[in-house]
């Protein structure tokens, strides 16, 4: 798949993550935390997911299509950011029209699918987050963030990193916030798992 067209996806499926899940959510239930779910992810109380490139609720289910507010509608809901609990949302119109292509949405959905299974696998008792905000899957253990992401406006591939809440020095730590792994680096669960212990290793 080109550049282009992952990048036009991942910033619709975070637009529908904010838009159609994480604001809705937060002025029914108080929270903006999201949870990957099977071929996507979707709220953690709010009854609604992405699942490929389709919105799911429990009454049915729509392709990611037309505008969000075309989708939300189907579902019975208003879209909305949580502009409340932060500033920088995605910026993206409810009345702008969607851009996924279906295998980028299968991508990005594997790729959270990896992350869930290396941070439980990391931290049994802890249940990994998807943040709404940066669009991003994550643990945090004794001060230090663990996570994976489809990618971000500084780096538009997909990565892991370790990102401690002090800043560490050392051959580990590659990337202004802590440590960063491209996808291809740890493509599997049991290479993820090792990058994450390494860096709660370096991290002391």
């Amino acid at each position: 798949m080109d550049e282009q067209s992952y990048t036009q996806s991942r910033l619709g499926l975070h637009a529908a993550a904010e838009l159609l899940i994480g604001g809705p959510q937060y002025r029914q239930y108080g929270t903006i935390r999201l949870r990957a779910v099977h071929h996507g992810f979707g709220g953690l109380q709010w009854p609604v997911s992405v699942v490929g490139a389709e919105l799911v609720w429990p009454e049915g289910r729509a392709p990611l299509r037309g505008t969000y507010r075309d989708v939300a509608k189907l579902a019975g809901f208003e879209p909305e950011a949580p502009k409340e609990l932060y500033e920088d949302t995605t910026g993206v119109d409810p009345d702008s029209a969607m851009q996924i292509d279906p295998v980028a949405a299968r991508q990005i959905a594997e790729w959270f699918a990896l992350g869930d299974k290396a941070l439980r696998c990391l931290a049994p008792d802890i249940t990994p987050v998807l943040w709404p905000e940066h669009f991003d899957l994550s643990s945090s253990v004794g001060e230090v963030n663990y996570g994976v992401s489809p990618g971000d406006a500084s780096h538009p591939a997909p990565y892991a990193y370790v990102g401690p809440w002090t800043p560490r020095t050392g051959e580990f730590w590659n990337a202004s916030f802590g440590a960063l792994r491209e996808r291809a680096e740890v493509d599997t669960a049991s290479k993820l798992l090792a990058f994450f212990e390494q860096g709660r290793a370096a991290a002391g």
